[in-house]
């Protein structure tokens, strides 16, 4: 017998956020709000939707990106009344994390690192070398505090502070938003979850910071069964090679110290 209105597959979208969190990306990628934006958008327009599903491979990255791109998937969600599903692969970390907690339910892989609920500031200092090369340094401000962190002269006291303050003040933003967005379902006092350690995938949901353990298309099965359609939604692909774009030379430069610097962020993950 032949129906002609056969129903169709449940619908679910996947948008992958991958890479380091920064405010400018290079062209070899990275992760940041003006990018993430119209991609989550296009995703949660999709018609006849059950579900979006992000899949988060981050080390982290700016605090104020992750926060950005976090409340926007929040809004799109109460928008569109669609639940969000966020899926860890190889590190939902740091501000990674931050991204996956606006999401209502976390999964990861066994061996996925989650967690690093906590802020970094590093930098270098190089006064004495310049002093060795016999080089002066000449700086003029308008305000006693215009050149904290300047790394051709000694940190002081006050510099110090200043900056153990904000970064104070950043973690507590951080860990309210795990508090609002986690909140009873976290199993650990906050005294060991919120120091800046990370854990597998499989401690993670023991510690409440994941509520599950599976890949983007065993949960989207197992939620929405085997006929389930999952479709990715991606940024839009580079029509031209990069070597015919005007300045090429500049963008390899660019996105070889954004590789460096991503390559140090998953470090401090060990991976």
């Amino acid at each position: 017998m032949w129906y002609p209105f056969r129903p169709r597959p449940p619908l679910v979208a996947l948008v992958r956020l991958d890479g380091l969190i920064a405010a400018r990306t290079g062209p070899f990628g990275g992760l940041n709000a003006a990018g993430a934006n119209p991609i989550l958008e296009r995703a949660f327009g999709l018609k006849r939707l059950q579900a979006v599903f992000l899949a988060i491979n981050s080390p982290g990255g700016s605090p104020v990106q992750s926060s950005l791109i976090a409340r926007r998937i929040r809004q799109l969600a109460e928008e569109k009344k669609v639940p969000v599903i966020a899926v860890a692969e190889d590190a939902a970390a740091s501000g990674g994390y931050w991204i996956a907690c606006a999401a209502d339910e976390i999964i990861a892989d066994p061996a996925s690192i989650l967690g690093s609920i906590g802020v970094i500031s590093s930098g270098f200092g190089f006064q004495e070398a310049i002093g060795r090369l016999g080089i002066e340094r000449r700086v003029r401000t308008a305000g006693s505090e215009k050149s904290t962190g300047d790394p051709f002269r000694p940190q002081s006291p006050e510099d110090e502070a200043r900056m153990e303050e904000l970064l104070t003040q950043l973690h507590a933003e951080f860990k309210n938003w795990v508090r609002a967005r986690r909140g009873a379902r976290l199993k650990a006092p906050e005294e060991e979850l919120f120091t800046g350690r990370f854990w597998i995938g499989r401690r993670a949901l023991e510690l409440g910071l994941c509520d599950g353990l599976g890949d983007v298309t065993s949960e989207a099965r197992r939620r929405f069964g085997e006929k389930v359609r999952i479709v990715a939604i991606g940024a839009r692909r580079r029509r031209f090679p990069m070597s015919l774009l005007p300045g090429a030379g500049a963008l390899l430069a660019a996105g070889a110290l954004g590789v460096a610097e991503e390559r140090s962020a998953w470090g401090r993950l060990g991976l």
